[in-house]
């Protein structure tokens, strides 16, 4: 089975596994397609987080995110915000396409993969050049940003040319990244750090005025780490380690499991306040979380039982907690694959923001990623801006294994709002017997400011009901009601396998995409 964001991306994916190719090889496939069919929301001039598992269990993390470049901006002093758009944003190199090759070759030394990134790549090489049906989701992001996206350099050509706006359904070619694409498949993904598509990338963001350098771009390399993990009832849930907020999502659901959710049940004002109560706890813990490589903080005992009681302890069931925290946005896609023999693969592709920074590297088509906007210029924050650092990320895709073998495949686009729907899909499939198309399609919240409400309230869905708002409302929690099915709660997918072999899995109803079994 795969599952994405995109009908076109999860038929990609589910032609190689039909063809007998490994997870990978599928989630490869799928990714291409969708840095081509949602330029909103990732691309290859982004990053990519991958959790992966072998039929036995045996789970890794591939840390694809790119670094700050050896030179800043002068714009950027301390103390003073990072430009969220634009060149000063493109603090950070692009590590996505390594990803693949990164991942492809674990797939060929592990599980047998025999194909290429060539052969991968190409069906969406070819929906680039000859165009496929612009989705509702790429248009209303245009639209939402069409006040903004002028100032963006090379951006207005591509996706609005002629000052036109597109309206869903219609052909929407993308010639530039096509042959960006082209020459990665021609003469590998490192062509995109070291070789002649590299120097193209190089001079169209130094055009631009980005600090990016041959040199970083050079020693962008994606790395092979340990996952972190934590025990929930009969599986144990795993997620990318630091700099992710895989930590985070980890520690909301080990503060619920210290509260015991067989004192509530599923869809109720108690099962949303103690979600909403157990990720304020772990989100004023989540500001520690940096590069490991400059961060001498030890975070472990974030998950330690004695940090998880005692978060749970200060949870009251009758009052909400107070929440003046900062927010942090961001979009992303998650997609996930499992194979034939039981490997396994859940990512997320990402340029942080919606469009990213907006800048184009000249004329590759790469919407580079703002990623950088992520850090910290106040000196001696744990993310504070440094030349080769990597960010604080959002992106944290999950696996779960029950049994020592893979059962669950999850993830959602969503920045601050990723452990919060994590949270509430993980109790509903784990506690409350949920299938993935149910939890799914159930109600969902997001805490804290968005791009359309720059109130730190308690954004609901409409079809939770009138009485959890009316409960909700009485324990202090400041409630804003949003639409039944809304896009501001996230983007998610599941895959799920049974003990007995037996797959399922569902996309996002709030998307575009769908999963495809094969």
């Amino acid at each position: 089975m795969v599952t994405s964001p995109s009908t076109a991306a999860s038929q990609a994916g589910a032609n190689v596994l039909r063809d007998g190719g490994t997870a990978i090889e599928a989630v490869v496939a799928t990714a291409a397609m969708l840095a081509v069919t949602c330029p909103h929301f990732c691309g290859i001039g982004g990053d990519a987080v991958w959790m992966v598992s072998d039929k036995s269990g045996k789970v890794q993390s591939f840390m694809g995110i790119g670094q700050a470049g050896e030179k800043t901006p002068e714009t950027i002093t301390p103390g003073t915000p990072i430009p969220l758009r634009g060149p000063a944003s493109t603090l950070t190199t692009a590590c996505t396409v390594d990803s693949w090759q990164h991942a492809l070759d674990h797939s060929a030394r592990h599980w047998g993969g025999k194909r290429s990134l060539s052969e991968l790549i190409t069906p969406s090489i070819e929906l680039a050049e000859n165009g496929f049906p612009i989705s509702a989701s790429q248009c209303f992001w245009l639209n939402f940003r069409k006040d903004e996206f002028e100032n963006w350099p090379g951006f207005a050509a591509i996706f609005a040319p002629d000052g036109r706006m597109p309206t869903p359904g219609e052909t929407f070619k993308q010639p530039d990244l096509a042959r960006s694409l082209k020459q990665i498949a021609a003469k590998g993904a490192r062509d995109f750090y070291d070789g002649d598509l590299a120097q193209r990338i190089i001079a169209g963001l130094a055009k631009a005025g980005s600090p990016i350098t041959a040199n970083d771009l050079a020693q962008t390399r994606t790395r092979t780490v340990d996952a972190v993990s934590l025990a929930y009832g009969d599986v144990t849930l795993y997620a990318p380690p630091a700099p992710t907020q895989g930590l985070a999502t980890l520690m909301t659901m080990g503060i619920l499991r210290e509260l015991g959710t067989k004192n509530w049940a599923e869809g109720t004002a108690d099962h949303y306040h103690l979600v909403v109560e157990a990720i304020k706890r772990a989100f004023l813990a989540r500001d520690r979380i940096a590069d490991p490589d400059f961060n001498l903080d030890d975070l472990s005992n974030m998950l330690t039982d004695e940090v998880l009681t005692s978060a749970a302890d200060d949870i009251s069931t009758a009052h909400a907690m107070d929440w003046p925290h900062p927010f942090r946005r961001g979009d992303t896609v998650f997609l996930a694959a499992t194979d034939a023999q039981g490997n396994c693969a859940s990512v997320l592709q990402s340029t942080y923001f919606d469009w990213g920074s907006g800048v184009v590297a000249g004329d590759t088509g790469i919407i580079w990623q703002n990623r950088g906007a992520a850090f910290s210029t106040q000196p001696g924050h744990p993310n504070e801006l440094k030349p080769g650092k990597r960010p604080f990320y959002t992106l944290n895709p999950g696996l779960a294994l029950k049994h020592g073998k893979p059962h669950l495949l999850y993830g959602t686009q969503g920045a601050d709002g990723q452990p919060q729907t994590l949270a509430m899909l993980l109790t509903r499939l784990l506690d409350f017997g949920l299938s993935p198309a149910e939890a799914l399609a159930k109600p969902r919240f997001l805490l804290g400011k968005t791009f359309s409400d720059a109130n730190d309230s308690l954004k609901l869905e409409a079809d939770a009901g009138p009485d959890v708002f009316d409960d909700l409302t009485q324990r202090g929690h400041v409630l804003r009601e949003i639409e039944a099915q809304s896009a501001l709660a996230g983007q998610a997918g599941i895959i799920r396998i049974d003990d007995d072999g037996f797959v399922d899995g569902a996309h996002d109803p709030r998307s575009d995409g769908m999963a495809i079994g094969v």
